[in-house]
């Protein structure tokens, strides 16, 4: 069985030191799931006598440094897709306002317009190398880094949970900068208000599993639970399970796939840049943002960065705003 490796930045259980005392063990799963006991939690963090066989931790990526180029599409898309795009990313502000609210949150420019979304969705398929055996013939999720698009656009994605900064959700409320979020249940349910804050600015959420483990060390049954878990947990806190799945560090193998897909997943975006607080890294070796690309960061503040989540925001903006790209919501895409 082929095993694909990522390399996710965040600490090896997902969370910040300290935090995976509140790590919860338990949740409910669909069907057979239901009965299993809780699955191992992410390294770290599971109590002794706890865990799945397999490594404690997730071993170093091993991904080639010189990835395969990313997808690129035969065209631009134009058009709008009636109800797909949440009311507050449609219309754009007023001139005077957009400068008013980048001058608010220390930004020298003005956050670029997305287009409207594509009348006609891209064809998203595994990037060349992401495969596990059998990925097309099961019919299993694809997963990408990348959107196929020539319109100069990106995609925010904002992994965990961990950190609920309001500040953060005002500004990027006041900037109206779409973004989507992946969240794991044991850094979340201590205040699962917060991101019900988020989804009614528009924010969809989306499954990155309950504990946070390294995926390929455990059973299908046991990522079934994970995946399975975290769809419920969605849809009874937040209305409706989503179609997104990100394995945590980005690691999964047949197995994640196929689980995840038997949890109703239709897509596994990982991601082609990180951005942090101070600088930022690359999947590509010439460390340049494309079109289309998908760029991941974390829920993340001064206990383990050297600023906090409006900081980070101020950074990444500022680079993909100076070289021409607006960010769009990466639901619309799909």
């Amino acid at each position: 069985m082929r095993l694909v490796v990522q390399n996710d930045k965040s600490s090896p259980n997902g969370a910040p030191a300290g935090r995976c005392g509140r790590a919860a063990a338990g949740s409910r799963a669909r069907g057979a799931v239901a009965v299993l006991a809780v699955a191992a939690i992410a390294a770290g963090c599971a109590p002794a006598g706890t865990g799945a066989s397999g490594p404690a931790h997730p071993p170093p990526s091993r991904q080639p440094l010189k990835a395969p180029p990313p997808a690129t599409s035969a065209g631009p898309h134009a058009g709008n897709t009636p109800g797909a795009h949440p009311k507050k990313f449609k219309s754009a502000q007023s001139v005077a306002a957009r400068v008013a609210a980048a001058k608010r949150w220390g930004l020298p420019r003005i956050p670029l317009t997305p287009p409207p979304p594509p009348a006609t969705k891209p064809k998203i398929t595994t990037r060349e190398g992401f495969e596990v055996d059998g990925h097309e013939e099961l019919g299993l999720p694809p997963v990408f880094t990348t959107i196929p698009t020539k319109q100069r656009v990106v995609f925010l994605t904002i992994d965990d949970g961990a950190e609920k900064d309001p500040v953060f959700l005002r500004m990027m409320d006041d900037l109206q900068v779409p973004y989507t979020a992946f969240l794991s249940d044991y850094v979340i349910k201590d205040d699962y208000s917060y991101f019900k804050r988020m989804q009614r600015s528009g924010v969809a959420l989306n499954n990155h599993t309950l504990h946070h483990p390294y995926l390929p060390a455990l059973s299908y049954r046991r990522q079934q639970y994970e995946i399975c878990g975290m769809q419920e947990i969605i849809e009874e806190r937040y209305g409706k399970a989503p179609r997104l799945f990100r394995p945590p560090f980005g690691n999964y193998d047949k197995d994640s796939l196929r689980a995840a897909k038997s949890c109703g997943i239709e897509y596994v975006p990982l991601w082609n840049e990180e951005v942090f607080v101070d600088h930022w890294e690359y999947r590509e070796w010439d460390q340049k943002i494309r079109s289309g690309d998908i760029v991941l960061t974390h829920f993340r503040g001064r206990e383990d960065w050297k600023g906090t989540m409006p900081d980070m925001i101020r950074r990444f903006l500022n680079k993909v705003t100076a070289e021409g790209f607006a960010v769009a919501r990466l639901e619309d895409y799909l």
